[in-house]
């Protein structure tokens, strides 16, 4: 079974007894676990991860040395072997009940009495499955699935007496059971009735998009005396189970730093940000594409490293081998920095990520690996690598909130729509950054220039001048405030000064 990451829950919110359900993220929305001695309902589609949730849990309990119990009533044991497998687990020591097996016999006994033939079938297989739990005692029980007792008793009533007696029939037995229902014969509503018998229900979703893979998601609904996460958290179905992904709550991850200013090692860049943005800040980006957005925040990695901090680079758009050769010739050499642990490029395949699975991939760089500086690059690129999901921008908001608690610097690289656009970058965006640099093409004397500005500092005071940028092979320069222009911003300006050159060449461009 795949090692399931740590997810340390706040202090003094971890309960004295919970079980644990063996999937590290599920027991961080539920603040420990679940209830000992308590019944369950896991409900889901076909295809949402109920079976496998629950091949954790039993595998849990296997690995604590409890008792565990399986009751299957649709599967075959062949058939959860092989789910089983496909996962790299194992049904040793955990004890299968295979109700399929004694299907044949309950049929034939239906064709000789004068009840209902559902009504002895219902009887039956309660008394078979309540019969096996006396015998084995075990603490954890799972039930694959209600929706063929559902089947079985015909009658919503008689169906909800029944669930009612195996919860009586619990009672007191020190059993943690899990119910597993997969909706269909409820029509695909959920049992109002029987979340009230329950207490606790987990859902499980399975949401298939335009284009890409299925995403899932589960959400807690209820649970009896006992503090949860609640909302929608995503998760993945991979080799060795589920893997949960709590959603992130910035409030709960703080801890102190200094604000101190963190300097690009470039002093008129420096001194735009009056000593640089300020650590546990976000740094909003803008400009067109080719403006040299990812060249300027590379500009803070290299700075960084240096100075021994760790950082990381999210690429959605551009691939890192295109990144670092073009880094190279620009004079910064990120392999060494690569080589020793202190910078890490990641590569996100666009259609594979989830929002939930990226905050927690990006909690555990800073948590455990202590990265100082992060760059995504682009917003744009993660907008469309997670297309169809629900409320992104206030997700990337509570992502950056996280990371500015714990004392991070965040670049966010913002493409505009056009090479030439006098718009300022959408206000759902700009809002979540502390500090706005607005990037601009302009033409002058023939040829297209480059621009750099501030647009606001919440860290305190900046510059209000324009100045030129250029970037060639020896790297970033920036030129002196443009103050014999007007018009720059909009991309058409007008010169008012002497003629002459603006940011001189260097004497190898000639």
């Amino acid at each position: 079974m795949q090692e399931q990451p740590a997810y340390p829950p706040r202090p003094g919110e971890l309960p004295t007894t919970r079980v644990t359900t063996g999937i590290a993220g599920l027991d961080a929305i539920l603040k420990g676990g679940l209830a000992p001695d308590r019944l369950f309902l896991v409900e889901g589609m076909p295809g949402s991860g109920k079976t496998t949730l629950a091949l954790q849990f039993l595998s849990a309990g296997r690995a604590a040395g409890e008792r565990c119990l399986y009751v299957t009533l649709s599967e075959t044991t062949e058939e959860l072997t092989a789910v089983v497998a496909s996962h790299g687990l194992t049904l040793d020591g955990i004890d299968v009940f295979d109700l399929t097996s004694a299907q044949t016999a309950l049929d034939a006994a239906s064709e000789t009495t004068l009840l209902h033939p559902w009504e002895q079938e219902l009887g039956d297989t309660v008394r078979l499955i309540t019969g096996r739990i006396e015998r084995t005692q075990p603490t954890r029980v799972v039930f694959d699935s209600l929706s063929e007792l559902r089947l079985l008793a015909q009658d919503p009533l008689r169906y909800r007496r029944q669930v009612l007696a195996l919860k009586q029939f619990f009672a007191g037995r020190h059993a943690t059971v899990l119910l597993l229902d997969d909706l269909t014969g409820a029509d695909g509503r959920q049992d109002l009735q029987l979340h009230s018998l329950c207490h606790g229900v987990i859902t499980l979703e399975r949401l298939t998009l335009d284009f890409g893979p299925a995403r899932r998601r589960l959400q807690v609904q209820k649970m009896r005396g006992m503090d949860f996460q609640a909302g929608y958290h995503d998760l993945a179905i991979r080799r060795g189970g589920l893997e949960v992904f709590p959603r992130l709550i910035a409030a709960e991850h703080h801890r102190p730093f200094a604000g101190d200013p963190v300097p690009s090692s470039l002093p008129e860049l420096d001194a735009l940000l009056g000593g640089g943005p300020l650590r546990g800040t976000c740094m909003l980006i803008s400009g067109p594409p080719g403006a040299g957005k990812t060249t300027l925040a590379l500009q803070y990695v290299v700075a960084a490293c240096v100075r021994g901090e760790r950082c990381v680079l999210y690429q959605f758009d551009e691939r890192v081998g295109t990144l670092m050769t073009r880094a190279a010739r620009q004079g910064m050499d990120l392999t060494s920095w690569i080589d020793s642990g202190q910078l890490r490029l990641r590569q996100v395949d666009p259609a594979e990520l989830s929002p939930g699975e990226f905050a927690v991939m990006l909690r555990r760089e800073v948590e455990t690996e202590g990265v100082r500086l992060v760059v995504i690059d682009s917003l744009s690129g993660f907008e469309a690598a997670m297309p169809q999901e629900r409320q992104l921008i206030l997700q990337m908001h509570e992502l950056l909130a996280n990371l500015n608690h714990q004392g991070v610097m965040t670049l966010l690289l913002y493409p505009q729509h056009a090479l030439i656009d006098s718009t300022i970058a959408d206000v759902s965006v700009s809002y979540i950054a502390d500090t706005v640099l607005l990037m601009r093409f302009f033409e002058a004397a023939g040829r297209i220039r480059k621009a750099l500005a501030v647009l606001k500092n919440r860290g305190g005071p900046h510059e209000t001048t324009i100045r030129e940028l250029r970037i060639d092979h020896a790297g970033l320069r920036i030129g002196e405030p443009l103050t014999d222009f007007e018009g720059v911003l909009s991309g058409t300006p007008i010169y008012k000064g002497q003629a002459g050159p603006l940011l001189k060449e260097r004497s190898s461009d000639a």
